[in-house]
């Protein structure tokens, strides 16, 4: 059974005679009635997923899997552009744009060049 209103406020009040006058000042600052000690914690970042339903882990593991022998450097690489894709970033988005586009030119142009690992 949850707590009554009156127990909440009672512990509301034993948690603030508690704190340190430093932690109080900010308390009574942004105001004792405004402030929740028993607010719930957020959602962690990590469990947003992209369009395929899987999170931004599931996708980067699932593609160093494709690419044996990845360096750390590599791999820190697709993690970034994973997460700035998936939150959206300009800048990511820019240079995963630049990468498809340029890989097109090359084979549009009939050249062989060699970009690393990914074929």
């Amino acid at each position: 059974m949850p707590p009554s209103p009156e127990e909440l406020a009672a512990l509301k009040r034993t948690i603030f005679e508690k704190l340190k006058p430093r932690r109080r000042k900010f308390i009574e600052k942004i105001g004792y009635d405004a402030w929740d000690p028993f607010q719930e914690p957020h959602d962690p970042l990590d469990l947003r997923e992209d369009a395929s339903r899987r999170t931004s882990q599931q996708l980067v593991n699932e593609f160093l899997a494709t690419i044996p022998g990845a360096s750390p450097e590599f791999s820190k690489g697709a993690w970034e552009l994973c997460m700035g894709v998936m939150s959206g970033s300009e800048r990511h988005r820019g240079m995963y744009a630049f990468c498809k586009w340029y890989r097109e030119l090359l084979t549009r142009e009939g050249i062989e060049a060699d970009l690393g690992p990914v074929k």
